[in-house]
């Protein structure tokens, strides 16, 4: 009997052990995350930024505006480039297509960013979308939930500057633990 407790301990030690690991370097989550959280405040540090306000919905635009924390666990940065048409707001379950460049911010070096990839320049990568707001379509939550942030505050056809950490970039990279710089323009579909 004291031999079964023994090797139960020892299989339920195992297990906990091997879930707390993962396959990058044996390191844990716990030092994934702060891996990553090094890495979003080192390309962070460069920029100016603003906390979180969801009731403040006005933004100064351009190259040289601040990036906005737009959730409470600074998950998602955004820095608004352009702030698109007034009163062209989406619409809950709207398509939106969208055109996007990223960058890993794990390459990012003395204020230089890696190379980027996504569908903006190369067409390769075929069109993106999401029905904005229906977290119950997979068109939707397999690009998470970060991507479509900026459209509860700014119009459809507006272009920004994404920091997205992993819990809220895709959905089949959050073990990855890795944030993206995303480079994004929204669209309406053409009637």
């Amino acid at each position: 009997m004291k031999l079964i407790k023994l090797s139960c301990r020892w299989a339920l030690a195992l297990a906990v052990a091997a879930a707390a690991t993962s396959c990058d370097d044996d390191k844990s989550y716990a030092e994934l995350l702060t891996d990553e959280n090094i890495a979003t405040n080192a390309f962070l540090a460069d920029q100016r930024v603003v906390g979180y306000d969801p009731d403040n919905k006005t933004f100064e635009s351009g190259q040289t505006a601040p990036y906005y924390q737009l959730d409470e666990d600074g998950n998602v940065y955004m820095q608004v480039i352009s702030e698109g048409t007034k009163d062209n707001m989406a619409e809950d379950d709207q398509l939106i297509y969208f055109r996007f460049t990223r960058y890993n911010l794990y390459e990012y070096a003395d204020g230089k960013l890696g190379p980027g990839s996504g569908n903006d320049t190369d067409l390769t990568y075929g069109s993106a979308s999401f029905r904005f707001g229906n977290s119950s379509s997979q068109s939707s939550y397999q690009w998470g939930s970060g991507l479509q942030m900026p459209l509860r505050y700014l119009p459809i056809d507006c272009e920004v500057n994404l920091v997205i950490k992993s819990q809220a970039g895709l959905y089949n990279e959050i073990s990855n633990v890795q944030p993206f710089l995303y480079k994004v323009r929204y669209f309406k579909p053409q009637t």
